[in-house]
């Protein structure tokens, strides 16, 4: 397949324009839940215990910690048991059953632990209170949830790679599931038109399968679904192997037994694709990069300043360098450096390697080079939401290695690495791969080192990577 900068169909330019905006994430819908559930059922377990505690007995801020404690042991039995999916909270009355049934626990703790005098007379006091904000805020999830399902807002957002009978099967089956959550936007299939109907029981189709990365790339698609048959294994093996630079889900219909493309029903020997990049992971690696960059920031400032007056002191021009880079999903993004050469001799395409003693480098830019001192701006590339602290390295649009060659070119499916945001420090940087691609060997081991990080990410790898570039700086050979 061809990177996405092939133009687009008019077709499939149209519906990608459309699905520029994601799709809202259930996830995000519990996160919305909880921040509603946390201070009402709190308010509920405090004045319960105002109720029933007779006065001198009675601690607001005592009262207030257990009716916390309730809450939270409430909203986590409610996570686990997955009340908080949106096919249970339309439905009112599923919603406050198993809502009365997680409230049960904490409720009872509440009273053993609380100084009622009268246990019963507490128990009433919790009865009272709790079905207070019970029936209006189950009435108000149903009446919230039941638009945004029929509005299409949390609605998984899919294309089809494949056409013709085995699509018409997937169409049909998605139609007849119970809670489908599935919205289909377009067929992508390399066939001709009479093994491949331009339209399939009103799914259009759009491209060609060359067309579809390009698509992905373009728009916000949650899902991709190879709708080919048993015989097409091999057409099935490949476009796996080209999907694999998406940061998509990519399904089977061969082999799903109810369209439901969840995590149960893997393929039983073509391993299916999860997203790279879920919502979980977003929301906890952004908190994690805005936390450490702001704190990077707090304490390299003096550094970074006294940075600026020396570039600004030695050559004119602009104190910081801005250059195109890819970022997530192939993405382009504008990376932040100072600025290491003269301004005459800047090379924003990145058309010619940076080699030793180069005459293009500044002597202060000779320094922060090595040091990597350069690449500090890039905090804010990270506070503005362009890159990570930790990810794979960021680079230029059409970088060339030493010998005028693209790196798609060195390396077969170089895009995957952009299935996770581009960071300011990597795997592959602490393990010594930085600097320049004068060989293909150093590109591949970059890029498998890139392809480890985005399989084994995690919180504790990020602090890892973190804790280690200080050491790793250490070494700048290849850093010129």
């Amino acid at each position: 397949m061809v990177e996405h900068s092939r133009q687009l169909n008019e077709a499939a330019r149209t519906v990608a324009l459309g699905l520029r905006r994601g799709a809202l994430e259930p996830f995000w819908l519990i996160c919305v839940a909880l921040c509603v559930e946390l201070p009402v059922f709190t308010l509920a377990f405090w004045f319960a215990q105002y109720a029933a505690v007779p006065a001198p007995l009675f601690s607001p801020f005592a009262a207030a910690g257990m009716a916390m404690a309730a809450t939270v042991f409430f909203m986590a039995s409610m996570v686990a048991a997955n009340v908080y999916r949106s096919a249970i909270m339309a439905d009112r009355v599923t919603f406050a059953a198993r809502s009365i049934l997680c409230l049960i626990l904490p409720a009872t703790g509440l009273v053993l632990l609380a100084p009622f005098p009268d246990p019963a007379a507490g128990a009433r006091a919790l009865v009272i209170s709790l079905a207070a904000v019970l029936l209006p805020t189950r009435v108000a999830a149903q009446v919230v949830m039941r638009w945004v399902i029929d509005m299409g807002l949390v609605a998984r957002r899919a294309i089809i790679a494949g056409g013709g009978e085995e699509a018409e099967r997937l169409i049909r089956g998605l139609n007849e599931r119970a809670g489908n959550d599935i919205r289909l936007y377009g067929i992508f299939d390399d066939r001709d038109d009479i093994r491949s109907p331009t339209q399939v029981l009103g799914v259009p189709k759009i491209g060609g399968y060359s067309d579809l990365l390009a698509f992905v790339r373009s728009s916000n698609v949650d899902l991709v679904i190879i709708a080919l048959p048993f015989a097409a294994e091999a057409r099935i093996r490949w476009l796996l192997d080209e999907f694999r630079v998406l940061p998509v889900e990519v399904g089977l219909s061969t082999y799903s037994r109810d369209y439901s493309f969840g995590q149960q029903g893997r393929a039983p020997f073509i391993g299916r694709i999860s997203r790279s990049f879920a919502p979980r992971c977003r929301l906890t690696k952004r908190v994690f990069d805005v936390f450490f960059a702001l704190c990077a920031l707090a304490i390299l400032w003096p550094l970074m300043l006294f940075t600026a007056l020396a570039i600004r002191l030695e050559s004119r021009g602009p104190v910081l360098f801005r250059q195109p880079r890819h970022g997530f999903n192939h993405s382009t993004i504008e990376v932040l450096k100072f600025r290491s050469m003269y301004t005459e001799m800047t090379d924003v395409a990145a058309k010619q390697v940076v080699t030793r003693n180069d005459p293009r480098v500044t002597k202060v830019g000779r320094f922060i080079r090595r040091t990597s001192i350069d690449e500090l701006p890039q905090l804010f590339n990270v506070l503005r939401g362009d890159l990570s602290l930790v990810g794979p390295r960021p680079h230029a649009v059409d970088a060339l290695s030493s010998q005028q060659e693209k790196f798609s070119q060195i390396v077969d499916g170089y895009s995957a690495r952009h299935r996770l945001p581009p960071g300011i420090t990597g795997w592959a940087q602490i393990n010594g791969w930085r600097g320049e691609i004068d060989a293909a060997e150093k590109l591949e081991a970059r890029f498998e080192h890139d392809l480890y990080y985005i399989e084994n990410w995690s919180l504790w790898l990020d602090f890892r990577i973190l804790l280690r570039t200080p050491l790793s700086l250490l070494n700048s050979q290849g850093a010129y």
